[in-house]
């Protein structure tokens, strides 16, 4: 595979982010109120002090992970995928729309995987009716199988496919398969309508969609100066109100062709052009962004209108909170390396070993990149990704700190929590896990700026060689019952313009919350710029959760959750300094990061109503976990999730409600060993398919009710 392929894979995936955020304020609004509105479109029609999660980049990130965790790649099967969506999704909450059984496509599919019903049939028009099958959600969640695919448009189709008729049929197959061919081939080629073409060419030529690309493209050859008029004739051709349901893709599909031909390969034009027609906005600019910006490239987007507003900023709203909290950077990593390894090759070296690094790992390797850092004080210092011959990556974030600071010190931080407050709308029932625990160790490489860096062109002055001392020195933000405080490193000084390296322990054996990680430095008075080669922290944790201190999130009347948690399902509540656990048949809720390995939790656990009490260990999403605590009356026992739970192992114990127990669990590669108040009840081995990491949480079962004062972790 060409290596600059990668970052054109970095410009799709953000290309797409940046299409959701354009179309995200006028979804479901018609050409006319847009146009009444705002007139022209020529940017982000609204702010944001963040973009929440959105359903249009959940189905990408979390599906494509389904070719790697499903057990058979490199041949995904439609299986894979639905059990993808059936871990990651909550159960009829946040992901994508749950409008309904027969309302909502991907909730009808959902509900049939839930209760058994396979992969494909889950999305077939058979079980579910046309009119349902062919929605939108084939095609807009469908740009990872083309990311992940440069020029490879036979292997996009068949991904695509595998991955589309899970929850679609009919067209909104054939509307997967479209966007995915498209996206791929436009990795080799820069021609708009071959890129359609080849696009077509994947598709029967007798079924719909590909009809209504033809009549569009015909209209585009008779007038070819006027979308307007060609929108108009969509309209009366192929307008909502000729199709069934709440979204279909047909009309969605017209609009799409629309932009790419008038657009005539402009990248803004393109995408503003698919805004100002309405409908499924943030689903058509999406998809159209996507094509662009694999056929364009990073130097095809504008900085400063479309990149600066996103920051590389993304979250999510799957029950995996802390693969919530993300960046750009992190998700076109990850769909490059699956690149890498459909290829059978071995990446370049540079990139392989900033991959192996893992999540969180912050190297502004991309062109641009700057993976949702922010900064703070410092006369609003810039952010800019700049060459960087003796960086890592081969390229850094420069901090262009302003001649004649202020008293005090910058920072410059990356959030590893996320709050209600932080964002302007709730879009999709986010909710996180931190990404950063008490007793990691963070670490960072950093250098002050040469003369000559930056978007100064020239004039960025330099650290003053020899005599201006930097003080320097890490930090993390945390929250605990108290409020809000800063942790810092002893500040460090030096007096010379090469790359130090520097590394902190953040306490352990505590209990607040890590909101934010980060560099505080104070500038000479003459100016400078910091140059930032990598921020990062290791992935060791040593901390308690005291559910006294937590917090019930108010995001909406109906959507709260406690603080560092998310739910798959039941009623999670606290009360009393313990978080309480309820369902009318089960109910989970998990934390802790997806990448923890060998570690020992401790939970304080008190049965209160029913027979299945459980702590949760090595949890991968809803469908992979392991259970230990009450499998029953008088019994204790572990369990493992993986299409449904079983018990691996029990013995007798007469536990009682309303007793607190002490649960420690040791996991260490493919073992298991279980204390209960002190004494050692289980230890197992498992050799079928272990689960080798994850986070931690609570269960019940049954119909059952727990209560739970405190949890602990130590390891890895």
């Amino acid at each position: 595979m060409k290596a600059e392929y990668i970052d054109k894979i970095y410009a799709g995936w953000l290309a797409k982010i940046i299409g959701i955020r354009l179309g995200a304020p006028v979804e479901g609004w018609t050409y006319e109120q847009i146009a009444k509105k705002f007139g022209q479109i020529d940017g982000y029609p609204a702010d944001y002090r963040d973009f929440a999660a959105d359903d249009d980049s959940n189905g990408p990130f979390f599906f494509v992970r389904a070719l790697r965790e499903g057990g058979h790649f490199p041949d995904m099967q439609p299986q894979d995928v639905g059990d993808a969506l059936l871990n990651y999704a909550g159960y009829e909450h946040g992901f994508f729309w749950f409008g309904g059984y027969g309302v909502s496509t991907e909730h009808t599919a959902f509900a049939n995987l839930w209760n058994g019903i396979p992969a494909p049939r889950s999305g077939s028009a058979k079980q579910n009716g046309t009119a349902v099958a062919e929605q939108i959600g084939g095609q807009i969640f469908i740009d990872c199988w083309g990311l992940v695919s440069p020029g490879r448009q036979e292997q996009a189709a068949r991904l695509a496919r595998a991955a589309a008729c899970v929850t679609h049929d009919g067209n909104g197959v054939w509307g997967g398969i479209f966007v995915a061919v498209c996206i791929s081939h436009a990795f080799v080629e820069r021609d708009i309508r071959s890129i359609i073409r080849k696009g077509l060419s994947f598709l029967p030529e007798d079924c719909e969609y590909a009809a209504v690309v033809h009549a569009v493209m015909d209209f585009y050859d008779g007038h070819p100066k006027d979308w307007r008029a060609c929108f108009a004739y969509i309209h009366d051709n192929w307008g909502y109100d000729r199709y069934p349901g709440n979204c279909h893709i047909i009309p969605n599909a017209a609009v799409m062709i629309l932009a790419l031909l008038y657009g005539e390969g402009d990248f803004d034009r393109t995408l503003c052009i698919c805004c100002m027609c309405g409908w499924d906005t943030d689903c058509n600019v999406g998809n159209v962004a996507t094509i662009m910006g694999v056929r364009g490239g990073v130097s095809a987007i504008d900085y400063e209108k479309w990149r600066a507003p996103i920051n590389d900023f993304v979250v999510f709203s799957s029950v995996a909170g802390a693969l919530n909290i993300s960046d750009v950077p992190e998700g076109a990593s990850y769909m490059a390396n699956l690149a890498y390894l459909l290829e059978g090759e071995t990446p370049p070296k540079a990139w392989e070993t900033i991959w192996k690094k893992g999540r969180g790992y912050c190297h502004f390797a991309y062109p641009g990149s700057t993976h949702g850092m922010r900064v703070r004080n410092g006369g609003q210092p810039k952010l800019q990704n700049i060459g960087c011959a003796d960086a890592a990556g081969g390229r850094a974030l420069l901090v262009e700190t302003c001649r004649g600071m202020e008293e005090g010190f910058c920072e410059i931080y990356r959030k590893t929590y996320y709050e209600p407050g932080d964002f302007s709308d709730n879009r999709y029932h986010p909710a996180f896990s931190p990404t950063v625990y008490p007793g990691q160790t963070v670490h960072c490489r950093i250098r002050p700026a040469q003369a000559g860096e930056g978007a100064a062109g020239g004039k960025q002055p330099a650290c003053d060689k020899g005599g201006t001392a930097w003080g320097v020195g890490l930090y993390a933000k945390v929250r605990e019952a108290q409020g809000e405080r800063y942790l810092c490193q002893e500040v460090c000084t030096w007096e010379d313009d090469g790359f130090h390296t520097l590394f902190w322990q953040i306490p352990g054996q505590a209990s607040f919350t890590v909101l934010e990680i980060g560099i505080r430095y104070q500038a000479p008075q003459s100016g400078g710029g910091l140059v930032v080669d990598e921020l990062y922290a290791d992935k060791g944790a040593d901390y308690r959760v005291d559910f006294a201190q937590e917090r019930a999130e108010k995001w909406t009347d109906v959507h709260r959750e406690i603080s560092q948690f998310t739910r798959e399902k039941g009623l999670s509540y606290l009360e009393e300094g313990c978080l309480h656990l309820t369902g009318c048949d089960f109910g989970e809720v998990y934390t802790g990061d997806w990448e923890w390995t060998d570690y020992e939790a401790e939970w304080l656990l008190t049965p209160v109503l029913g027979e299945e009490h459980y702590a949760l260990v090595r949890v991968q999403g809803a469908m992979r976990s392991y259970a230990v605590g009450f499998t029953g009356a008088g019994r204790f026992g572990i369990c493992k999730k993986e299409h449904g739970i079983k018990v691996l192992q029990e013995v007798p114990f007469a536990w009682k409600h309303g007793e607190t127990y002490r649960i420690l669990a040791r996991a260490e590669k493919n073992r298991i060993r279980v204390f209960l108040n002190g004494q050692e009840l289980l230890a197992l081995q498992d050799e079928e398919n272990p689960w080798l990491t994850g986070g931690i949480g609570l269960g019940v079962r049954n119909n059952s009710h727990l209560s739970c004062s405190q949890i602990r972790l130590t390891g890895n």
